[in-house]
């Protein structure tokens, strides 16, 4: 890994069922997360994905690249829902990395998280052991 080094990007489906799952996980169990009524009630265009559940898929793609043992620290912030359709389909989470710097062994990416080419996460980082 070198500076520059785009790291293959790691596609994840998100579903309704996924989301009642991730509630009953977390204990979040937010109306927005689950109702199509409430959700655009407070503004929002649809049923949204529970912000921690895609910078978990983030962070399952960065573990997928270096290994559960390898992260050191990786930190998102929210920059815009996951809007999660009441079908089969659902949404698609799409994560991609570049390698920024490396030092000393370890390796630090700039993580790009889109859905429906919008990006979702912002400041994504993650620094990993080579």
């Amino acid at each position: 890994m070198t500076p520059g080094t785009a790291l293959p990007a790691q596609t994840y489906r998100v579903t309704r069922a996924d989301l009642v799952r991730y509630a009953g996980a977390s204990l979040d169990f937010n109306p927005i997360h689950w109702s199509d009524r409430r959700a655009t009630e407070v503004g929002l265009p649809g049923v949204i994905a529970h912000g921690m559940f895609t910078m978990a898929l983030a962070g399952r793609a960065v573990t997928t690249w270096a290994g559960p043992d390898a992260v050191i620290e990786f930190s998102v912030r929210f920059a815009r829902p996951v809007v999660v359709p009441d079908d089969e389909e659902g949404a698609e989470v799409t994560v991609g990395g570049t390698v920024l710097t490396v030092s000393d062994g370890v390796a630090e990416v700039d993580l790009a998280v889109t859905s429906g080419g919008d990006k979702v996460l912002s400041l994504a980082r993650a620094r990993m052991r080579l």
